[in-house]
């Protein structure tokens, strides 16, 4: 193949960064590519003539063709929104999604694009991504979708669906490194200063700007393991202090979270973990302790399961990108695990 057509369809509301971040790095790529290898043909289209991005920003729009790639951006999805009622208007995108798959081309959504193409019916039971901010929401409009909140970029049967926003960057380098090559792909992320080895979203989580869940018991329970996190683990114990059965706490506990009390015990002990990563000096296993781990190579296996790194490379990544040297020892005291 000489040439790759891409096409981003764009809608009203959605990101502009999202619908010239892809072609940008394709440009670069083309350039930095020479001659003799595939060059990208991008066009931003939509079956409208005029098209109003977020913020009111006016985009120069093409009438909708055939392309080998089509680019579905996301669009603005903050708490309350009502997702329905954005997509409602969008009738004409979702039939060009449609019929761009009928066609056995790709389609590529991007952040909360996922939410136009599973509305066009694509996702049905596929695996999928999407910003973790808006993971639950999609596999609660989606139930026959397998969502992988941990996951960058998943494609499955033609589908190809992204985290939030610079994701876009690692899905671009992918198809970079799929029709350039790995030099390519490489040399264009160099240029351009994109991370082109991160695996996983996992490490950007915020779980305080989740949505709370919406019931007393788990919230208490939560509150308990996470004041007492170097503590072990102890499931008859934690049920004995709010005076329930252990098959009552995790049916409770699941039930309003979705996961056990030891998956949140573990997600937060990582992320504290993180924190005295990036903010001290403390050795490994000094931090394994602090958090809860007597072994460092179970620790450092659980750190890399959730984060895609192991804690010596999470330090180092973050250190060089935050372009400093080490912080000051953390002089909070916290107790050994029992």
């Amino acid at each position: 193949m000489s040439e790759l057509r891409v096409g981003v369809l764009a809608y009203p509301g959605c990101f502009a960064s999202e619908v010239f971040g892809v072609p940008d790095l394709l440009t670069m790529a083309t350039h930095l590519g020479g001659p003799g290898l595939v060059k990208y043909e991008v066009a931003v289209m939509s079956p409208r003539s005029r098209v109003a991005a977020s913020g009111g920003t006016t985009l120069g729009v093409r009438p909708v063709r055939e392309v080998d790639v089509l680019v579905v951006p996301g669009f603005e999805l903050g708490p309350g929104l009502d997702v329905a009622a954005k997509l409602a208007p969008l009738g004409p995108e979702l039939a060009v999604i449609r019929s761009h798959a009928a066609a056995g081309n790709a389609v590529v959504a991007i952040c909360a694009g996922a939410f136009l193409v599973a509305e066009a019916g694509l996702l049905h039971r596929r695996r999928a991504t999407t910003a973790w901010l808006l993971a639950d929401e999609l596999a609660r409009r989606c139930p026959d979708t397998e969502v992988r909140p941990e996951h960058l970029v998943v494609t499955d049967g033609g589908v190809t669906t992204t985290a939030a926003f610079s994701a876009m960057y690692d899905f671009a380098l992918t198809l970079i490194r799929e029709h350039s090559g790995a030099r390519v792909a490489r040399t264009t992320a160099r240029v351009a200063l994109v991370d082109d080895a991160r695996s996983s979203q996992t490490p950007y989580v915020d779980t305080r700007l989740l949505p709370q869940p919406g019931h007393a018991f788990s919230r208490r329970v939560m509150r308990r393991l996470d004041q007492n996190l170097a503590e072990r683990y102890d499931l008859a114990a934690l049920s004995r202090t709010f005076d329930v059965s252990t098959r009552t706490l995790l049916r409770r506990f699941s039930g309003e979270t979705g996961q056990s009390p030891l998956a949140y015990l573990q997600s937060s002990r990582v992320r504290r973990a993180r924190h005295l990563l990036e903010t001290t000096d403390r050795t490994v296993a000094g931090i394994a302790a602090a958090v809860g781990y007597r072994d460092p190579g179970t620790f450092a296996a659980l750190f890399a399961r959730h984060t895609g790194r192991r804690p010596q490379d999470y330090r180092a990544a973050f250190r060089r990108d935050a372009g400093r040297g080490p912080s000051a020892p953390d002089t909070e005291n916290l107790s050994s695990p029992q």
